[in-house]
């Protein structure tokens, strides 16, 4: 039977009945594949993940299902009692024995879904019929209770402060124990306001969520909140502890949810993975690119490790260059921030441009290497993956082609989702006085230099600014755009106005949540100078000139691994002006405190032998 789920052609609808409820169950995929079961919170129905199942259903067998009271599931009778986490457990379990009664199921929860996933993943009842466990903006309740109980136990200032603090944000949890007056407000005037009231808070895309269905299964839901709560935050189990490996996303913006709730979770989930998110409290809907591709690489992990074994799996996604073993994180200072992120980098085919890929690949971030120069966007592409990318991709294409760009961001966003950070590295230089450059090469220069930026930030920034989750753009300027150059006229010009856009583009997005930088490198030894254009000089000089450049930079010796680094640091920090090598800092304090020096030094001519 096929069920009618937005955007999910040819999903198939069973039925499977437990103590008395009929739960409505949705399979996407090939039943031969390892199976991920997708559970939706409070007061959702299993629609909340159509956008995430249909991002997973090519790899994995998808299942959702709607819980007791919810959607097209039944309600049990009474309604008092029947939404205890045991009858819970019982659901879950009848739905894997039916949808995969040979093997473990990776389960995924959301909200109350997850709240329900660490009573699945901790009880010993379920034990072999989970593989691994997602959590999404939900603690296990016995967690919660013993993080209450030790924070009234030792009340420091700062354990007093989260604790008010989150008593502040659960106002709504109280209110649910109210007779009678939430369901009247969800059948009545909340139920009817409800989705106008998630676009404008949340910035939900409009589909087919919530359901016609959402008052009935808000007034139902309510029994979560009164049958569990306070039994399991008095008494919490002491022996709350999962039995399989648990991946944490934790959205940095959830107005529900404090990121402290989750302070010493290693204790009871010794095989964690640690993710956040720049997001609200309904990721799913919001960030289903994100969250999809982190479910499938964790999913994945499990399965290797299991057909591998523990050091063969290892061995086996070093070979393939896939994501870490399974239960750590990516290595590097910055794998929390950009794990799973999409970056996309331009220029990527050598220099700064590839050093900043990997440095992103190494952080856990899912990657698209762009360049004009294929070969060489495909072997960066190819080494990110060794480099521990979950995903890495390339595509060819000039940046300063206004339409190619605009192909390119749809792409993108077809094929992989929302860019969450975009560096605008590619760039090209010109040397030689001003009254030598000719016109085309000064409109070359400009079209790499400074359109090909301008048509970055506007095809990916208006992705950024539309999806309404935030992000973050880098420019690559110079150090050269902070000093005047008689040898660099058309480069220095062309950076200059680079700082000057990152500028104004970082006042305009700041209200949208969208951190710009520039960056400003100064002598860094990369390939620029191999093609570089000397003007005014006669052809056979060229060479003679590109050499003593590259010979200059040599001698410099500043790795582009340096600059990736401080583009990585830059958008961790949220930096305004970044820049990097010695000679920068001391080009930008010139033009701040002492111009007339910089202007004399602007008059020198370089020598390159």
């Amino acid at each position: 039977m096929n069920a009618g789920i937005e955007g999910l052609d040819g999903a198939r609808e069973r039925r499977v009945v437990c103590g008395g409820v009929e739960l409505c169950v949705v399979e996407l995929g090939d039943a031969a594949r390892p199976t991920v079961v997708l559970l939706h919170g409070y007061p959702d129905s299993k629609e909340v993940w159509a956008r995430v199942a249909g991002r997973l259903r090519d790899r994995f067998h998808v299942v959702l299902y709607d819980v007791r009271g919810c959607g097209a599931s039944t309600a049990p009778k009474p309604l008092r009692g029947g939404f205890t986490l045991e009858k819970l457990t019982d659901d879950f379990l009848a739905v894997a024995d039916a949808v995969s009664p040979g093997a473990p199921v990776h389960l995924v929860g959301h909200d109350w879904g997850s709240v329900q996933g660490w009573e699945f993943a901790t009880v010993r009842r379920t034990e072999g019929r989970i593989a691994s466990f997602t959590s999404i903006s939900g603690p296990a309740l016995d967690h919660l209770g013993h993080w209450i109980a030790e924070r009234v136990a030792r009340p420091t200032p700062r354990r007093s402060a989260q604790l008010l603090g989150q008593g502040a944000r659960s106002w709504y949890v109280y209110a649910m124990h109210t007779p009678r007056l939430p369901e009247a407000l969800w059948r009545g005037p909340l139920g009817r306001r409800w989705p106008g009231m998630l676009e404008r808070v949340e910035k939900l895309p409009a589909g087919g969520y919530p359901t016609a269905s959402l008052p009935r299964d808000a007034a139902h839901g309510l029994w979560l909140y009164r049958d569990n709560v306070r039994a399991r935050v008095r008494r919490p189990r002491p022996d709350a502890y999962a039995h399989v490996p648990v991946q944490l996303i934790v959205p940095t913006g959830d107005p529900y949810l404090s990121q402290r709730l989750y302070d010493g979770l290693e204790r009871w989930a010794p095989s964690l993975r640690r993710r956040t998110v720049a997001a609200g409290h309904w990721v799913p809907r919001t960030r289903p690119d994100r969250l999809a591709a982190w479910i499938a690489e964790f999913v994945t992990d499990q399965e290797t490790a299991r057909e591998d074994g523990a050091g063969a799996g290892g061995a086996a996604r070093a070979a393939r260059g896939g994501a870490a073993p399974a239960g750590t994180t990516p290595a590097g200072p910055y794998a929390q921030r950009f794990g799973g992120q999409l970056v996309l980098v331009t220029g990527a085919a050598s220099g700064i441009g590839r050093a900043t890929v990997f440095a992103f690949a190494e952080a856990g971030a899912r990657v698209v290497a762009v360049d004009r120069d294929a070969e060489g966007a495909a072997r960066t592409a190819e080494m990110a993956r060794l480099t521990g990318a979950p995903q890495a991709w390339a595509e060819c294409v000039d940046v300063a082609d206004e339409q190619a760009m605009e192909k390119l961001a749809e792409q993108v966003a077809q094929e992989y989702g929302v860019v969450d950070v975009l560096v605008n590295n590619a760039g090209v230089a010109v040397a030689g006085s001003f009254l030598d450059t000719p016109a085309e090469d000064w409109r070359r220069v400009l079209d790499v230099n400074l359109w090909g930026v301008i048509h970055g930030c506007r095809v990916f920034g208006r992705q950024m600014a539309g999806r309404g989750q935030g992000g973050h753009i880098v420019n690559t300027a110079s150090a050269a755009a902070f000093a005047p150059s008689r040898a660099l006229p058309a480069y220095s010009t062309s950076k200059a106005a680079v700082l000057m856009l990152s500028e104004c583009l970082r006042a305009e997005l700041a209200g949208r949540g969208i951190g710009v930088t520039a960056v400003c490198p100064g002598i860094v030894d990369t390939g620029i100078t191999r093609s570089t254009r000397f003007v005014g000089v006669p052809e056979e000089e060229q060479e003679r000139h590109r050499a003593g450049a590259s010979r200059a930079y040599a001698r410099r010796n500043y790795p582009p691994e340096k600059v990736a680094d401080a583009i990585l640091r830059a958008v961790l920090e949220n930096r305004a002006v970044v820049p990097v090598t010695p000679e920068a800092h001391v080009l930008r304090a010139l033009s701040r405190f002492a111009p007339r020096v910089q202007r004399a030094l602007g008059r020198i001519e370089p020598r390159l032998q």
